[in-house]
């Protein structure tokens, strides 16, 4: 893999594993429009490492203040805000997890064709407008309960459609509950974590026991690329959202499902 092609597919995963246009639709899509063959399964572990130190490190003290709080009402002395939004993003993570179990065969074999992401783009996106523009609250996350996580877990587990966008649909059933735009990004980035986690963990371990040979620069130019892209995609989404919400997200994917259903429908 040469660089130029490492840099634009870490470019795009850390753009896109935050913003809410699917990460999986624009990294499947690249091979479809260009000549490069599949980056392969070590190159997919080094982008995601990469988004997840960005998040990590965006979030470095809120996740320090919610560990220390969740250890604290795990050996009974107390539960605070900070502790209840650790369980939250426990609670949210289960149905993804569950229904990654269950479908992942069927998701990577058979739901990975351009007009299911066409669907993906245009449907989801339209819901996410509607509820950018009817139902935005001022709600926060530290408003927050099990029921709000359960719904945003659930919706969560709908991103596993190729198109749908894990961080769109959780941001929509956050905006949907009432919470307001930057609550339900902070939520939806948090949460990407574990799911994260999880994630590159299956991939690490399906690595380690194909025995594939791993160009090591080629992964170290996507970590720091994807790391760098996604800390900056984080940072300004924040303040973009604040200003002008989330319908151009929405135009740029009835646009992108658009151009797929002319060209393979």
């Amino acid at each position: 893999m040469d660089w130029l092609h490492a840099v634009l597919l870490a470019f795009v995963q850390g753009l896109t594993e935050f913003l809410p246009v699917s990460s999986s639709a624009h990294l499947i899509l690249i091979p479809v429009f260009t000549d490069w063959p599949d980056q392969g399964l070590a190159f997919d572990v080094a982008l995601h490492l990469g988004s997840l130190g960005a998040v990590v490190a965006y979030f470095r003290h809120e996740l320090v203040a919610m560990t220390c709080s969740w250890s604290r009402s795990v050996r009974g002395k107390g539960t605070d805000d900070d502790a209840r939004l650790a369980w939250w993003v426990i609670v949210a993570t289960l149905p993804v997890c569950l229904m990654g179990l269950m479908f992942q065969d069927v998701i990577e074999t058979q739901l990975r064709s351009p007009l299911i992401l066409a669907f993906g783009l245009i449907v989801f996106g339209l819901l996410l407008g509607y509820a950018d523009w009817r139902y935005r609250g001022q709600r926060s996350e530290v408003s927050m309960n099990w029921k709000d996580a359960l719904w945003i877990g659930l919706a969560q587990a709908l991103a596993l459609i190729p198109g749908t966008s894990r961080s769109g649909i959780t941001m929509t059933a956050a905006l949907l509950l009432g919470f307001n735009r930057e609550a339900a990004a902070r939520f939806s980035f948090l949460l990407s974590i574990p799911v994260i986690v999880l994630a590159g963990g299956m991939q690490i371990y399906q690595l380690t026991v194909s025995a594939v040979a791993v160009d090591w620069s080629a992964m170290a130019v996507g970590v720091i690329s994807s790391a760098i892209s996604a800390y900056l995609c984080i940072h300004f989404f924040l303040v973009f959202i604040r200003r002008i919400g989330m319908q151009p997200f929405v135009i740029y994917r009835l646009l992108l499902g658009a151009a797929l259903i002319w060209l393979y429908g």
